[in-house]
């Protein structure tokens, strides 16, 4: 009997172990069965290929989809220091493994003190400002801080090392890099150009060394002594001594008192989605209001044919119209969160799609336009880890190499972000935070995840939207979604198109009225990571000769 019982058992521990072979051959099964250029366990998509491959060797050294994206920011700030950097500041949307999603908002803000008279110097027409008056308190380095400390899984200093190297040995300057670096050869901007230029003063060129040295010594030390020594210790000191030289206004009080903010992400539905968006002075609520809009459209392939497409895009430009004339007022020290809500609610989207014609556009009074400026700038990581958890994060510095005041003592760039409250508030307050395009996003259904975020100051919406449109309702593939040409919808709701825009659209699109401006440069670029079927397709966007990562 207890020999039959043995047996039995014995038996019994066999078929579980074939059930587990046969579970882990199906498992490898389909991770194989992913087709080519997708991956089957994470993903990071930057805006360049050395940068996205940092942060994916981070997710293979085990760490979390946050170290990954802060590993890969890090290294974004030498490779496309003309973007962002520690001088600048950032917006994190973070999904943990569970599902929940949270904001960390480490934007720049006001100084306690700042020219009193600084909104009247704004310019009527959108240009570059440089100067030290429009610098903001750096939020990034305590984004990352806070960032790491609520969801880092490797050690703060690991996140720091492969960036610590590369810009102390030095590598060949990118494309994108040397294309931008004729912008710092003014008399204004000598620290800067010594930066970028070789031992007999000739600036640098694209596929030329480039070192940042002191940069490297900066994040040696916040590596080694946590984000504090930028904000109260020796870094914090040698930066306010370099801008207070510079004319600027900032203070050692400044960077003591600076603090980034953790929220619950505001809930969007979109289809089969949950989109998940930061709240004001993010840009999340007017990305919010344009897809409800083009959502109740029933939008689906057909649309691009013939007078359709014509059609669909009237009414995206329309939708962009009607945001357009809201965005003055989308900003906390205007209208309440629960009135900014009520602006990603179906029902006010619906209101707005009542007043869309489908046979012609109309006066800029129509849609209420407040005349405000355009910006461009910054860059954006998706990353996707392996247990499911994703960062979507956009960082900048604002316009092309932000204030253009360099720091020499410590090898940071310094942001020009007090130029984005032009035209959109009245007055200044300490502590305050511009308003912002910025709109990293995590959309979230049953069975699929999509991490998005753009760059391209006031074309973020665009890019981000327009990807959308095209990748769920169109049924383009993500990279083909990213890939096609935009229509941007300036602040004076002008439209412009990108160069290889259906031509016969534009000719449709003018003959309903709507005016169109000539624009050479289009600073939009989308990164984006989905899942679906167990498998993972990042894109990184061409425009920026980005290059994703994946495992």
């Amino acid at each position: 009997m207890a020999k039959s019982k043995a047996r039995v058992y014995t038996w019994c521990a066999l078929l579980l172990l074939c059930v587990l072979v046969l579970i882990v051959c199906l498992a490898v099964f389909v991770r194989r069965k992913c087709p080519a250029g997708t991956f089957s366990r994470a993903a990071v998509a930057a805006d360049s290929r050395t940068c996205s491959e940092i942060g994916r060797d981070i997710l293979q050294r085990g760490g979390s989809a946050v170290d990954g994206a802060i590993a890969a920011l890090l290294c974004t700030s030498i490779i496309n220091p003309q973007s962002m950097g520690p001088g600048g500041g950032s917006i994190f949307t973070v999904m943990d493994s569970s599902g929940k999603v949270k904001i960390i908002n480490a934007r720049e803000t006001v100084p306690q003190k700042f020219k009193p008279d600084l909104l009247k110097s704004c310019p009527k027409t959108f240009q570059l400002l440089s100067g030290s008056q429009w610098i903001g308190v750096p939020g990034e380095i305590r984004g990352y801080e806070q960032a790491h400390r609520l969801y880092g899984k490797l050690p703060w200093a690991t996140l720091f090392q492969p960036t610590i190297l590369l810009a102390r040995e030095g590598f060949p300057i990118p494309q994108i890099q040397g294309r931008y670096i004729s912008h710092v050869d003014t008399n204004q901007t000598q620290a800067l150009r010594k930066l970028f230029s070789d031992k007999d003063g000739n600036l640098l060129k694209t596929g030329n060394t480039v070192r940042f040295e002191k940069l490297a010594d900066t994040f040696e030390m916040i590596a080694n002594h946590g984000a504090d020594v930028f904000y109260t210790g020796r870094v914090a000191e040698d930066l306010i001594r370099d801008i207070q030289e510079a004319g600027g206004t900032l203070s050692m009080q400044d960077l003591a008192s600076y603090r980034a903010t953790v929220t619950d992400a505001w809930a969007v539905p979109l289809g089969e989605y949950q989109m998940y968006i930061p709240p004001p002075p993010a840009g999340g609520t007017i990305l919010s209001l344009i897809l409800n809009i083009l959502k109740g459209y029933g939008l689906n392939s057909a649309s691009l044919t013939g007078e359709l497409k014509t059609l669909a895009y009237h009414r995206y430009v329309e939708a962009f119209k009607f945001a357009n004339g809201l965005k003055k007022h989308i900003h906390p020290q205007l209208t309440s969160e629960q009135m900014a809500k009520k602006f990603t609610e179906d029902s006010f989207a619906d209101n707005i799609r009542n007043l869309i014609s489908s046979d012609k556009t109309h006066d800029p009074q129509y849609y209420n336009i407040t005349p405000h400026l355009d910006s461009v700038g910054t860059t954006h990581v998706s990353v996707l880890a392996e247990d499911g958890s994703a960062v979507s994060v956009t960082s900048t510095i604002n316009h092309i190499f932000g204030s253009k005041v360099f720091s020499p003592s410590t090898g940071v760039i310094l942001n020009n972000e007090l130029s984005d409250f032009c035209g959109r508030v009245d007055n200044l307050f300490p502590g305050d935070q511009p308003p912002s395009s910025m709109s990293p996003a995590v959309l979230k259904s049953r069975s699929k995840t999509l991490v998005i975020g753009a760059t391209g100051g006031s074309m973020i919406t665009t890019g981000i939207a327009s990807t959308l449109m095209n990748h769920l309702w169109f049924g383009k593939s993500l990279k083909e979604a990213i890939a096609a040409p935009v229509v941007f919808i300036d602040s004076k709701n002008a439209l412009r198109f990108e160069s290889n825009f259906d031509k016969n659209v534009i000719k449709a699109l003018k003959a309903l009225g709507h005016k169109q401006e000539m624009s050479n440069i289009f600073y939009n670029v989308v990164n984006a990571v989905e899942q679906e079927n167990g498998c993972i397709c990042a894109v990184s966007d061409a425009r920026k000769l980005g290059q994703a990562a994946g495992y």
